[in-house]
This record gives structure tokens, C-alpha cells and sequence, in this order.
């Protein structure tokens, strides 16, 4: 895994500029790929193209970038792998394409495939995650690439003067010293709903995330042109329109063999290489399989805390000492978790609040002591129907079509009379198999869109921090969400599969595999998640609801798998996400940092939020009248941001 970084046009700028700007862009990518740099400049066609590498396979120096094809006529900066290399080399072969390879790197099977089928035709070939830069000398034309579900991150922006710049993140943008760095007031709407900026926008003004699976090309004097090469919505009609009728015995055989070389494929390294574990579903399966595949035993990691409700490293041991892996595990002092806040603006260098960035970064941090590559389990629940919200707007959609707006109104505002408190208290004697963690605040979000009318808004109003973002930032007007996309309830209407569609394409992208990225890219660790093989994906969307199942009998397929590997009374318990006590801490050891950063003072050189509601939110929470720990964070983590980088 790698960082890279580039720019394009216009043409006026001398060689030794265009070097020296590029230079500058992929120094500050460093952490990303700590092994190695080079640099590519045509001072000519004004093309400076960067890398910073982390070397996973082929360590020699056959495999560094840039890369230039065999013919010459490409030239390559690239971040991520491809799982399907041997293949496409046999296929590059059997066509009478003669090549004298250089070296075993994924990124020469990468040029080659390119030279014989043409960007576009050769990107839909490609099993992996990738996000790649390749410039054109015949054409003098620059292609950026995205992998199909988002997995590795591509940054472009605009100059005023009509250059273009590019970044595996941004502040490679950022470094170049005519950036503009202007916020965007769309984005911080967006991200104040979600937590997250999502794609195709950015915090600036002038820079965009390159979608996934989509195709950039520019030349000189043009506008950028965008090609779709694989395309979500597509594959979950399709495959909601023919689903798969075949009995469960045969359909589990088939996953687990489909699962099983995805999970092979993605073990191959010349470097170390172990797992994330939390004793969920999703990682045990992944490393069940990682187990059944090698010869020693898998390396695992996982971080624990001492408060309970949090904790997941029983359950993870449990799933270790079962599989026989070599486990690594580490109880996290408060004290440990608490100090990585201050790194989050660095490591995060856009708005980012999902709390979950905290242990992703220490099990990150963990694992990079022993290996330079970890398989994670993420993308199983938006594959598999795993999220209980999932089921909860199922119901509650259901129940809105039968039951007067009115009555429902009240029922909302009858369960939210009690404290998210109240509602803990008054449910803590049923058995923990039984009681999600944090019920009251769950409860009090399902109550909050239990009266509106439609599945798209009870998706929305589900994953808000803030129900309305104007509530705290009065100027700012949200851009159109995925779940604005017309026709999308005709196109997909069992509601299960649309909420499913709306993750896959902004909570997952934008959210996980972007706090992933960060997380593991600032140890220099590379992070891959079989469970998002497109093969995988595709296979997904066709199993029918049953097989998916709901409930404690979520993801049954999934689950038939791993109880092959792995009893099932070492994984019945609740559905846990991967979180830490962050409203307990800014009510006690965070509560100055915080004061800090909400204060009069530092909220009105944001210039964005309404003061008096922040503060009024603060001081609830803080008095222990609401428990406003989501929005909040979403402030926090803001100002946070603004503090290191405006």
C-alpha cells in the first residue's frame, strides 16, 4: 500500500517547479509509504506525478515507481493490490503480448494490461483495491482509477489557474501553495448529518473525491471527462430481479468456496501478514478461513477495555484459542485511548466523527508491531444485511404504512420523555444477550423518525448526529443524498436491499473504509478486506432475504459458514460496534479539552456554527440532563480539524 500524489498543467511551469511542487505533495505522504519515493516530471507536458512506497510484494527494485510500460507509452503511480495478478499475467500471455517482465509486481501486470487492452477495458479486469494514476505520453492524456467499492481513497482538485492536482489524500492538495482551501458549505451540512464528508464533495470548495469505480481522464485544455466502469446500483437490481432460490446447503458451499479464495488470494505476501479479531461474525470468518489456509498459525489482534460494555477481547480470545491462531491482544487504559484524540486532526485530515476511528487506529497500531498487512472483516454487514438498523427501519417503515402519522407523533414523543438514561436503567435487568449496548440511545433514535413517511427518510434521519445540520449551522444547505436518487424505491423496493444500497454507497465508502484507510495507512500497516471482492458483492445481492435473515438470526448464511469453523456458543452475544465511552469522557477527563473547543471563543472563528445551541448542548450533556455525546462529537472532532488546518 502506498500514497500517491501528481500534478497536471498548465504548461508555463519549468521542470525544476514541477519537481519541486511534486516533491513537496509526496513528502507529505510519507507515512503512508515509508520504504521508499520517486518522481516523474515532463516539464513539457507539465505532468509531475509522486509516490511514496510501502513495499508488500516484490521488495526489489523492479517493483518501484514510477513505472514505466514496456513500450514506454505509459507511466504509472499507484496505491493498493491486485488479487487476481497471476491471472492476468497468464491472460496477458495467452494473447501473444510479448513481455519480458521485469519483476513479480502487481503494477507491471497493471501497465501491461493497459498497453494490450486500453484503460477502461483492462480496469474491469482488475480484482483488487486500487486507486491508481496513469499519464498518457502518446496522447498526453492523465487517467485516475478507483476501485469498485471505495476501498482506497483518490483526491483531485482544481487550480485557479487551471491546473489540475491529485492525492491518495489531502493534504498532498493542500501542500501545493496555490490550493485554494476555501470550506465547502455543502460538505460541512453533509457531515454534520453523517459524520462523514461524502463522496463526490469534499470539505474545500475545489477539490473532489473520485467516486468509486469510476474513471477520470483530462488532456491539457479540457474539462475532465468521468466513465462509470462498474456500477452498484446495476449489480443490486440485477440481482434482486434473479435471486438465487437454491437451498441453503447449497448456497453455503458455494460462499464458503467463493469466501475461501477470496480470503486466499488476499493472503498473498512478501511481508508479514495477520488479521484484525473482534469475535464478531465478519473477522472470525475471515480469519477461519485464513486459518484453514495456512500452514502456521494466523497472527490476530485485538484491543479490549476494561469497561465492559465496550469490551470485546473475551469474545476475540474465545475465537483465537478455538482457530489455534497466534493472538496479540491489549486491554487499552482510558488514559492510551484518550491521548490518540489529539492525533485525529493529523490522521484525519478532513471532518471525520465516527469514535470508532479511536480503537481502529490502536488495533492499527497494534498489529504494525508484528506485520505490515492485515485482513479485516469489514463490509460484512453491508454484504450480508447485518446492521440492526437495517431491521428496525424494516419494522418501523412497516408499521408507519399501518398506523395514523398523528398516533405515531405522540408514541414518539411519549418515548422520548423518558432520558436515554431512564430507558438504560429501566432495561438493564434483561440478560445481556438481549439488551444492545447504549438501548437507551437507541431507543430514542428509532423513536426521533418513528413518524416519518418514507423508508429514504427514516435512512436519513437514522444515521443523523444532527436530525436538521441546520439546527447547528444555520448557512449551511445539504447537497442531495444517495437516498435522493429517483427512482431507487421502484428499482430496488424490498426496503432491506435499499437501505443495504444506500450503505454500500456512502456509509461504507465514506465512513468505514475511509476511517480504515486513515487509521491503518498512519502506522504504514496496509489493511484488505475480502469480504468486499466484488465477486463477493455480486454473489450478495442475490441471496433472498431469508437467507440474509434479521434479528439475532442476522447474516445466516454467513453464519452457517463460520459455525463450520468456529462453535456456535463461543458467538451468540449482542451485536457490538467497535466503540469506546466517548459521552462518559467529555462529561469527566475529556470535559476541558472540550470546554476548549466550544467555547465562544473558538466557535465563532469556525464562523459556521450557532454558538448558543452548541453551548446549550454542551452544558446538558455535560450536567447529565441529555446525552448529546453523537452531535456533539461531530462538533468537536470539527473544531478539532479547523484548529490544525484553517
Amino acid at each position: 500500500m502506498c500514497g500517491i500524489t501528481g500534478l497536471f498543467g498548465p504548461s508555463g511551469s519549468s521542470a525544476t517547479e514541477i519537481g519541486a511542487l511534486t516533491g513537496a505533495m509526496t513528502r507529505s505522504l510519507a507515512h503512508r509509504g515509508p520504504d521508499a519515493d520517486g518522481v516523474f516530471v515532463d516539464g513539457e507536458t507539465g505532468i509531475g506525478l509522486g509516490h511514496r512506497r510501502l513495499s508488500i510484494v516484490d521488495l526489489t527494485a523492479a517493483g518501484a515507481q514510477p513505472m514505466i510500460s514496456a513500450d514506454e507509452r505509459w507511466i504509472t503511480v499507484y496505491n493498493g493490490e491486485l488479487y487476481n495478478t497471476e491471472d492476468l499475467r497468464r491472460e496477458i500471455e495467452s494473447t501473444g503480448h510479448r513481455v519480458n517482465w521485469r519483476g513479480h509486481s502487481d503494477t507491471e501486470v497493471i501497465l501491461e494490461a493497459v498497453t494490450l487492452w486500453g484503460v477502461v477495458e483492462a480496469t474491469k479486469k482488475f480484482n483488487g483495491i486500487f486507486a491508481l494514476a496513469l499519464w498518457d505520453r502518446r496522447d498526453r492524456r492523465l487517467w485516475l482509477i478507483r476501485d469498485r467499492l471505495g476501498v482506497k481513497p483518490l483526491y483531485w482538485g482544481k487550480l485557479p489557474d487551471g491546473g489540475l492536482l491529485f492525492g491518495s489524500e489531502l493534504r498532498a492538495l493542500r501542500t501545493h501553495p496555490r490550493f485554494d482551501a476555501a470550506l465547502n458549505m455543502p460538505a460541512v451540512a453533509g457531515y454534520l448529518r453523517s459524520a462523514c464528508v461524502a463522496a463526490p464533495l469534499t470539505i474545500y470548495r475545489h477539490a473532489w473525491k473520485l467516486p468509486p469505480a469510476h474513471i477520470m481522464n483530462v488532456a491539457a485544455g479540457e474539462d475532465p471527462k468521468l466513465i462509470r466502469y462498474w456500477n452498484l446500483r446495476d449489480v443490486a437490481v440485477a440481482g434482486q430481479n434473479s435471486l438465487d432460490r437454491r437451498g441453503d446447503a447449497e448456497v453455503t458451499d458455494e460462499l464458503e468456496a467463493l469466501l475461501t479464495d477470496a480470503v486466499g488470494r488476499q493472503m498473498v505476501s512478501d511481508v508479514p501478514l495477520g488479521a484484525f479479531l473482534s469475535g464478531g461474525i465478519d473477522s472470525s470468518t475471515v480469519v477461519a478461513l485464513m486459518q484453514k489456509q495456512s500452514s502456521r498459525p494466523v497472527r490476530t489482534f485485538s484491543i479490549g477495555y476494561h469497561d465492559k460494555a465496550f469490551d470485546e477481547a473475551t469474545h476475540a480470545r474465545a475465537v483465537a484459542r478455538h482457530l489455534g491462531t497466534e493472538h496479540t491482544e491489549l486491554i487499552v487504559e482510558p488514559a492510551a485511548a484518550q491521548a490518540v484524540i489529539g492525533r485525529l486532526p493529523d490522521i484525519y485530515d478532513e471532518p471525520f466523527a465516527d469514535s470508532s476511528q479511536i480503537p481502529t487506529f490502536l488495533v492499527s497500531q497494534l498489529a504494525r508491531r508484528d506485520v505490515t498487512v492485515a485482513l479485516s472483516g469489514d463490509g460484512g454487514d453491508e454484504n450480508f444485511a447485518g446492521y440492526n438498523r437495517y431491521h428496525w427501519i424494516d419494522r418501523l417503515a412497516g408499521l408507519s404504512a399501518s398506523v395514523p402519522n398523528g398516533v405515531l407523533r405522540k408514541t414518539s414523543e411519549a418515548i422520548q420523555l423518558l432520558s436515554v438514561g431512564a430507558w438504560d436503567n429501566l432495561l438493564s435487568p434483561l440478560p445481556r444477550r438481549l439488551r444492545p449496548r447504549q438501548v437507551g440511545d437507541k431507543i430514542h433514535k428509532a423513536a426521533g423518525i418513528l413518524a416519518l413517511e418514507s423508508t429514504e427518510a427514516m435512512y436519513s434521519g437514522m444515521i443523523a448526529q444532527w436530525s436538521d445540520p441546520r439546527d447547528a449551522a444555520p448557512g449551511c444547505v445539504e447537497a442531495p443524498g444517495v437516498w435522493d436518487e429517483p427512482g431507487i424505491a421502484a428499482d430496488l423496493p424490498d426496503r432491506v436491499a435499499r437501505l443495504r444500497y444506500f450503505d454500500m454507497m456512502h456509509y461504507l465508502p465514506d465512513d468505514i473504509l475511509t476511517k480504515v484507510d486513515r487509521a491503518s495507512m498512519a502506522v504504514a500497516l496496509e489493511a484488505r478486506v475480502p469480504l468486499l471482492d466484488h465477486r463477493v458483492v455480486e454473489y450478495a445481492w442475490r441471496m433472498p432475504r431469508a437467507q440474509l435473515g434479521s434479528g439475532r438470526d442476522s447474516k445466516r448464511i454467513l453464519r452457517r459458514i463460520l459455525y463450520r469453523h468456529v462453535p456456535a456458543e463461543i458467538l451468540e452475544r449482542p451485536k457490538m460496534g467497535f466503540g469506546i465511552p466517548f459521552g462518559d469522557w467529555i462529561r469527566g477527563p475529556l470535559v476541558e479539552w472540550a470546554q476548549d473547543l466550544l467555547s465562544e471563543k473558538s466557535l465563532a472563528a469556525a464562523g459556521i456554527f450557532d454558538v448558543a445551541v452548541i453551548r446549550k448542548r454542551f452544558q446538558e450533556h455535560v450536567d447529565g440532563r441529555r446525552n448529546w455525546q453523537n452531535s456533539l462529537w461531530t462538533i468537536l472532532m470539527f473544531q478539532a480539524w479547523h484548529r490544525r488546518w484553517c
